[in-house]
């Protein structure tokens, strides 16, 4: 079976083709791609693979745009992180669908899948339908969070938090009043969980809160670098890639 990855958070790539080869040595990834614009150019250059493992959200945009700009003859393991009543669209349009962190029986049965019900209705349709799914289901997005507090717990609302930052293998919550307060999600999850309209993921470090920055300039290599109004020494850079997705998130 030859495989294309699309993923652009390298230790989740490499956990991938790890499981993949893990499966079956026989497995041949044929390319691991971290970008809309690149998995577009590889489509129209080589061959089609077997199937192709694509993460939803990449560094330019959403996997989903690559499908209006190449018809893939391929079907698409998506692997992401939604909710439950998603994941049975998925399987309902015959593409399926892994939430991370990926685990290998899952990764094989779907990979088996594939085999068995081959061939499968175009990865274009299925990925349409999956769309209408989306804008006909109300989307809710976290409000508030539950945290540890003296012998008790305390509620922090979502509109209080500046931004967020992974250090030390831990995710802290930064309020305005500069309040630190660790939590258990992961930046992924947070991601997922806000409002993107209030909220970027900059970069794998930083999540912020549109109301927290200060000013924004340019940067070596065609990064950006954020000033923070409340933490101005604070270096918040956007990636290369990630830039034309951080302007079109500025000037909704």
């Amino acid at each position: 079976m030859r495989v294309v990855i699309i993923e652009d958070e390298k230790p989740n790539a490499t956990r991938l083709k790890n499981i993949l080869l893990d499966i079956s040595p026989a497995i041949i990834i044929e390319a691991t791609l971290d970008t809309v614009s690149a998995s577009v150019d590889w489509f129209k250059q080589h061959p089609h693979p077997d199937v192709a493992l694509m993460d939803i959200r990449l560094a330019d945009g959403l996997s989903f745009d690559i499908f209006p700009q190449v018809e893939l003859s391929c079907p698409v393991i998506f692997t992401t992180a939604y909710d439950e009543y998603a994941i049975r669209a998925f399987k309902v349009n015959s593409v399926d669908y892994l939430l991370k962190p990926i685990e290998k029986d899952d990764l094989q049965q779907a990979l088996e899948g594939i085999k068995k019900h081959a061939p499968q209705p175009g990865p274009t349709e299925m990925v349409e339908q999956l769309l209408q799914f989306f804008k006909q289901k109300e989307v809710t997005y976290r409000t508030r969070f539950m945290l540890p507090f003296r012998d008790g717990y305390k509620t922090v609302l979502v509109d209080d938090v500046d931004f967020i930052f992974y250090a030390f293998n831990v995710t802290h919550l930064v309020l305005k009043d500069k309040t630190q307060v660790a939590l258990t999600q992961t930046m992924d999850e947070l991601e997922e969980q806000l409002d993107p309209n209030q909220f970027f993921r900059a970069n794998r470090q930083h999540i912020i809160n549109i109301s927290s920055i200060d000013n924004i300039q340019n940067y070596f290599s065609g990064k950006l670098k954020i000033k923070l109004k409340r933490d101005p020494e604070r270096e918040v850079l956007v990636s290369k890639e990630k830039v034309p997705l951080f302007k079109q998130w500025l000037d909704k």
